[in-house]
C-alpha cells in the first residue's frame, strides 16, 4: 500500500528499528546489571538452575519469578514514537 512520500516497505523498515532498539536497551541493562548471579531466587528462594545464571549474568530470579514480573510491565502501555497519528489518538 503506497502512502504519500513514504516507500510501501517503511513500516518494515520502522518495527525492524524499534526492535533493534529494544534487544539493544535489554543487552545495556544486562551488561550493567553484570556482577553475580544468585544461586537462589531473590523472590521465592528457589534454586535459579546453573544454566540460566551462566546465560544472563547477574540473574536474581529464577523464571517464574521473571516470567510474572514481565508480564506485568507488559500491561502498562505506552505511545509507538513511530506510529501514524491516527494510533496516537484515543
Amino acid at each position: 500500500m503506497a502512502g504519500g512520500w513514504v516507500r510501501d516497505d517503511a513500516v518494515n523498515d520502522q518495527i525492524e528499528i524499534s526492535t533493534a532498539e529494544a534487544v539493544a536497551r535489554a543487552r545495556q541493562r544486562a551488561a550493567r546489571a553484570g556482577g553475580d548471579s544468585a544461586e537462589f531466587c531473590a523472590e521465592c528462594d528457589e534454586p535459579i538452575p546453573e544454566a540460566r545464571r551462566i546465560a544472563v549474568p547477574g540473574v536474581q530470579l529464577c523464571t517464574a519469578c521473571q516470567s510474572g514480573r514481565d508480564r506485568v510491565r507488559r500491561a502498562t502501555g505506552g505511545i509507538n514514537r513511530r506510529a501514524s497519528k491516527d494510533s496516537q489518538l484515543k
